[in-house]
């Protein structure tokens, strides 16, 4: 293994209303053993102190997207980023302490130069956390794997060579109505380049689309077919019902195990 020196390392923020969340996160960044060059945060048309919680961390510097969807945000962020490797989280991700040191090891490997890398997630604010955080990994990593012929990044834990992201930005597809980060894998594979699934680090996030509205929630999930169906993936079927009929009936086993959950809680201190 042919080792070179440590690249440095911006990271990428897309931001809309993050103000309760985006504190924590910039903490965890703090807090890495290696410390990032920058931290780009995306303020995608906040009506919120978004903007103004970024602007207390010194590594931190705002840029602003009107354009509103996560796809022109995460342009804007990428595109503004000046390491040689982007990593790219979400504002309610908190990483591990090693996050920015492990994104340098891998890349310090010569073999690493033409891979595009990403980790998994634990989601810490949902009931049977266990199952959800197996059937959601199941979902993102392997079922994808399998739908569209090689692994996915995702986009709260995945990190790209500046370079790469030059040579594929003016392929991706920016709709709003798909999932970003999966047409962002499809093209970075079809420029030739690898994604390796890394198991070993995981970041910490919420599952936010969970207790949402019920006709919004459908349309959400929608979404993970239609992105293989715009790359003339027949997969599309299969995705269709595992990730979307199956998902939705399985969020309201999720709602219900929440409210179970809570009077379980509120029993035990009556």
């Amino acid at each position: 293994m042919q080792m070179k020196k440590r690249l440095n390392v911006s990271i990428v923020i897309p931001a809309y209303n993050e103000e309760c969340h985006l504190a924590a996160c910039l903490d965890a960044i703090a807090a890495q053993t290696s410390p990032v060059l920058e931290v780009v945060v995306v303020d995608n048309n906040s009506t919120d102190r978004t903007a103004a919680v970024a602007r207390r961390y010194p590594f931190a510097r705002v840029v602003k997207e009107p354009r509103q969807g996560l796809v022109f945000a995460r342009d804007a962020g990428f595109d503004a980023a000046k390491g040689e490797v982007i990593g790219r989280i979400d504002a309610d991700v908190r990483l591990p302490a090693n996050w920015v040191a492990h994104i340098q090891q891998f890349y310090a490997d010569e073999a690493h130069t033409g891979h595009a890398w990403t980790g998994g997630g634990y989601f810490t604010n949902v009931a049977l956390p266990r199952l959800v955080n197996w059937l959601y990994g199941f979902m993102a990593f392997r079922l994808n794997w399998l739908l569209i012929g090689h692994p996915t990044l995702w986009g709260s834990n995945m990190a790209m060579l500046n370079e790469q992201w030059r040579r594929v930005r003016d392929d991706v597809h920016r709709r709003r109505d798909i999932h970003e980060d999966l047409d962002l894998s499809m093209h970075v594979y079809q420029h030739g380049y690898g994604i390796i699934y890394d198991q070993s680090i995981k970041t910490f996030a919420h599952l936010r689309r969970v207790n949402t509205n019920r006709d919004e929630l459908w349309g959400y999930l929608q979404w993970w077919p239609r992105t293989l169906r715009i790359h003339g993936k027949w997969t599309w079927v299969v995705c269709w019902f595992f990730g979307a009929f199956l998902m939705y009936l399985l969020t309201y086993v999720l709602v219900l195990a929440d409210w179970m959950t809570g009077r379980l809680r509120q029993s035990s201190t009556e």
